[in-house]
């Protein structure tokens, strides 16, 4: 025996112990039905029923009715062990599997397979079958043309073809009529024949400009499913989806969109050599095949008349709901109010809710918080704002309900909800408040006695004294320097009225040039693809024109303040419009996927048009 041996003989009892010391864990039994989800009239396709445990009993199938069995049930059985963190698992799944063919076009439904495992009876999910026409016969798809292609891959002359109707990308919309703000599906699916071999597929979007645009996560692994589209069955798959939201009303277009296919086709024999067929037989080459969408026109609506200060841009289905932190808390404590609206529609672009709280608050900027996903080609979820707010002052205070409108699309109204009142209790709290004291002083009557007032001579000698204070120069210069003063004081104040008013015309004048600076430096962010930072120099340069051009305080800045303003000051209603869109478009734009670039250019042009129209009206 040779040391080989040996070894093999030490090393296999050690094997066996190992394995017998690692815990053996079994998988929890399942049992499962697969079938196509659509398949052709008259062809073959099979249907398995997996069970991942030995032993079973009594296997019983569903009535196949609308099925033709052509075989079956053939029975496979599969066994494997893994070892995964020092844990052994073992695993047996028994297939019987059905080779059938669907008789009549619609939908068929199994029910449930039954086993029996250790005695427990299972039951397999059910399926649904969708059995699809087969082809049409249209002109040049018939058997002359098929004999044409098969004669000409025998001759040589080339490869097999690939028409416009054999591959081809569709671009559709669950909608073509919408409100503006309401969600709208955008697909694009690849239609495929079954004799085309397609290994990828790349493409550019559009810059959707009309719309504030949502992408739809698909799976990774993208399957083809099989489809019945215009008389012909092709393999299909969703390649893109995005929910999209117009932004404003009128026709807008989904432009075309360039998709860029790789097809494998395979290459004709050169000759009837035999060594040439031999070796030549499945050579393949890859063309480049270009698929274009066709653009698509949706009437978008405006929202109808009815809206309130309570509607923040909200369309879709919406309720809303608040929490409070407390409602008995002593002065100079934080109070924080959460709103939550929950729903269905355009919650990214719902704006911060306005809270009426009390006047003596110290009011913190919310924080906003977005917890959505996109179901069903919807964006649904909920949009948390959290308000910090901190009471000053002891007393009873109230927290009116925050009024939430939004547009509902499907009854074409206006609704209205609202969160709960608060009451809130403030009690004092220590050295906190801002207190008065006032003392006061007892005041005693005097009172003469005898004993105390004493009379003492003194020897005196009285001088004349020539000089004397009243009418000197010294009295007249006392008399007049409160006088003086008085002068200067007022002097001085208007001087500060004087220079506060010249100083709000010097900022209603270098309106324009602080603004012409600043978008300046918005050019240079745009030049280096600073997306982030040119946004937020865009904001300062129109809010901080308006500001200085409409005298409006920075406490007091606000889109509404400024439409107020510009109306006040005859401002033409379709500038206004103009400027409350632009200042829109920059708050969205921030954080809308596309073409970056090409947004920014737009709106910075925006801008210096829409500035350039308010400093001729206002001079």
């Amino acid at each position: 025996m040779n040391i080989l041996d040996k070894t093999k003989r030490l090393l296999l009892p050690v094997l066996l112990l190992m394995l017998t010391a690692i815990p053996v864990i079994a998988e929890d039994v399942t049992f499962t039905a697969q079938a196509p989800q659509a398949v052709v009239k008259g062809n073959q396709f099979r249907i398995s029923f997996k069970v991942n445990a030995g032993g079973g009993k009594e296997f019983r199938a569903p009535d196949m009715k609308g099925l033709s069995v052509l075989a079956g049930p053939s029975l496979s059985t599969m066994s494997g062990t893994q070892i995964i963190n020092g844990k052994m698992t073992s695993s047996t799944s028994v297939t019987y599997t059905y080779v059938v063919i669907a008789e009549e076009e619609g939908d068929i439904k199994l029910d449930g397979a039954t086993i029996k495992v250790d005695g427990k009876q299972l039951t397999s999910n059910t399926l649904t079958i969708k059995v699809l026409p087969p082809d049409e016969n249209k002109p040049g798809q018939g058997q002359g043309s098929s004999q044409s292609r098969q004669q000409q891959q025998s001759s040589g002359q080339g490869t097999s073809s690939v028409g416009a109707d054999d591959l081809f990308m569709l671009a559709t919309v669950d909608k073509t009529s919408a409100y503006e703000q309401e969600a709208i599906l955008l697909t694009f699916k690849i239609y495929a024949a079954p004799s085309v071999n397609l290994t990828s597929m790349s493409n550019k979007m559009p810059d959707l400009k009309n719309f504030h645009v949502q992408e739809v996560e698909l799976p990774t692994q993208k399957e083809f499913q099989l489809e019945h589209y215009n008389g012909r069955n092709y393999q299909t798959m969703v390649w893109m989806q995005y929910v999209i939201f117009p932004q404003h009303s009128g026709e807008l277009e989904i432009p075309s969109t360039p998709f860029e296919g790789v097809i494998a086709q395979r290459v004709a024999r050169s000759s009837n050599d035999v060594f040439d067929m031999f070796f030549n037989s499945d050579r393949y080459v890859e063309t480049k095949r270009d698929l274009t969408t066709r653009p698509i026109k949706i009437n978008v609506k405006p929202l109808p008349q009815g809206k309130t200060k309570s509607f923040y841009g909200g369309v879709g289905d919406f309720s809303v709901s608040s929490t409070i932190s407390s409602t008995d808390v002593t002065a100079n404590d934080a109070v924080t109010l959460r709103v939550i609206l929950s729903g269905t529609g355009n919650l990214k672009l719902v704006k911060t809710p306005e809270v009426p709280f009390p006047q003596d608050f110290d009011i913190y900027d919310p924080k906003v918080e977005n917890k959505y996903t996109i179901k069903g080609g919807r964006q649904t979820g909920n949009k948390v704002y959290e308000y910090l707010v901190i009471p000053r002052h002891s007393g009873q205070y109230t927290i009116p309900a925050v009024e939430f409108q939004f547009f509902d699309p499907k009854s074409g109204s206006y609704k209205t909800v609202k969160t709960d009142e608060y009451t809130l209790n403030v009690a004092k709290g220590q050295g906190g408040e801002s207190q008065t004291s006032v003392s006061y002083v007892n005041k005693e009557d005097l009172k003469y006695v005898g004993q105390d007032v004493r009379f003492h001579a003194t020897p005196t000698s009285l001088k004349s004294d020539s000089s004397q204070f009243f009418g000197s120069l010294m009295f007249w210069l006392s008399m007049s320097l409160p006088l003086v003063i008085l002068l200067i004081v007022l002097g001085v104040s208007r001087k500060r009225i004087a220079d506060s008013a010249n100083a709000a015309k010097v900022r209603v004048k270098k309106a324009s040039s602080v603004a012409t600076k600043r978008l300046k430096v918005a050019r240079k962010l745009l030049s280096d693809n600073k997306k982030n930072e040119f946004y937020e120099e865009m904001m300062r340069a129109l809010y901080g024109y308006f500001g200085d051009k409409l005298s409006i305080p920075v406490a007091n800045l606000s889109k509404d303040n400024i439409e107020d303003e510009l109306k006040r000051r005859n401002v033409a209603e379709e500038n206004v419009n103009q400027v409350i869109e632009l200042l829109d478009d920059c708050e969205f734009a921030r954080y809308a996927p596309g073409d970056d670039e090409g947004r920014m250019d737009r709106l910075y042009d925006q801008a210096v048009s829409v500035i350039g129209q308010v400093e001729n009206t206002i001079r």
